[in-house]
């Protein structure tokens, strides 16, 4: 039996939000919503499994918004979020652990702490729950919008997750028939006879439900730390009838000669990323002289250090790259680069930006003898 995993419920749909996909999935700060709510579980050294339940429809979506996080295979959702909680415990039920955590994956904000005390009350209490004290004066409203009673705050509380439960005693609750449309897992508990300790959450751990929520984290993130960091390459021109720069397959008179497939533009946009990570170079990560490279499809070199950056925390605010050389020409497949190096690492194209130009035959490059490419890669890290 395992000690604590975690699920992070992203299968609503996000109607009152509004927008062309979930809003789970749309990109915060330059990640997805989702991405954020999930990483910080995962970083989490008390936590040893981390289980989104998501919608069945966005299937394509999620793979998309968590490739290259470390997760336990997704479980899907219900029309409810009972439901969903239910699926997502008894998703569990082969290898079930001794207690979960249930987050929504609408409060990306989340900090270790808030889930550092949620974690010391389930030492103590079959299920604790993250919660802030109500301190505005509260008014109930009658239809016409008057005041009709001053409620007493005193003993009030807003609910937030993670909520954390001894394992085996939430299924129960969650199993045991009822008609109740509960609104949080805490709910279901205290109807199942659980005693639910409550916890100091945190300010900025409030759910996103409207475009001021989104606006208002995107500020709290605007805090986050900025670096730059550049790149350059080279390559020869050898045998061949075609060249790759960044990712595109262009037809040539010639071959660029490399270790991997001598593209330029994957090679500098990867050094740009680890630079701005000060994490070395290409060369540092995959040596020419190990033959495991050779021929390779750049791609991987540059997904690579994508996921460096994800695993820090941080994501692509965007890229630049110039490629130089007078042959072959470059701007009838520069959207398509961009596509392309946009599609490797997934972020949007309007993140990535690819010129070209000529050095009026000058140096090696005016005399066609090879292709250079410089980039800069602005990165964020949280």
């Amino acid at each position: 039996m395992t000690e604590t995993v975690a699920l992070v419920v992203a299968a609503g749909r996000g109607e009152r939000l509004g927008g062309d996909i979930p809003k789970q999935y749309r990109r915060l700060a330059g990640q997805p919503l989702l991405a954020r709510s999930l990483r910080a579980f995962i970083r989490h050294p008390r936590i040893i499994g981390v289980r989104a339940i998501i919608h069945p429809d966005d299937l394509a979506l999620y793979n998309e918004a968590t490739a290259g996080l470390d997760l336990m295979p997704v479980a899907f959702g219900g029309d409810t979020r009972h439901e969903s909680s239910q699926k997502g415990l008894e998703s569990l039920a082969s290898n079930p652990p001794v207690r979960v955590l249930i987050h929504d994956a609408s409060r990306p904000l989340i900090d270790a702490a808030t889930i550092d005390r949620v974690l010391a009350a389930l030492d103590l209490s079959k299920a604790a729950i993250a919660a802030l004290p109500v301190r505005d004066t509260i008014k109930r409203g009658d239809d016409d919008a008057i005041v009709s009673e001053t409620i007493d705050r005193s003993a009030l509380w807003r609910a937030q997750t993670p909520q954390g439960f001894d394992y085996s005693s939430i299924l129960a609750a969650h199993q045991r028939p009822s008609g109740n449309a509960y609104t949080d897992d805490a709910a279901v508990a205290e109807a199942g006879g659980m005693m639910v300790k409550l916890v100091l959450g945190d300010e900025d751990n409030f759910k996103i439900t409207t475009e001021q929520d989104f606006r208002h984290a995107e500020r709290l993130l605007a805090g986050t730390e900025l670096r730059v960091g550049n790149g350059f390459d080279v390559h020869r021109f050898g045998p061949g009838k075609q060249v790759t720069l960044c990712g595109v397959t262009i037809p040539h008179d010639q071959g660029l000669v490399g270790h991997s497939d001598a593209d330029a533009g994957l090679h500098a946009l990867t050094d740009a990323i680890l630079g701005a990570l000060g994490e070395g170079d290409i060369g540092v990560h995959f040596p020419p002289t190990n033959p495991t490279w050779k021929g390779r499809d750049s791609s991987i070199f540059l997904q690579h250090a994508a996921k460096i950056l994800n695993e820090r925390g941080g994501s692509i605010r965007h890229l630049d790259v110039t490629l130089i050389c007078e042959n072959p020409k470059i701007s009838p497949h520069r959207q398509a680069m961009q596509r392309r190096v946009a599609e490797i690492i997934g972020i949007d194209t309007t993140q990535v930006s690819v010129k070209a130009t000529t050095t009026e035959g000058l140096g090696f490059a005016g005399r066609s003898e090879g292709i250079a490419a410089q980039a800069v890669a602005t990165i964020a890290l949280f």
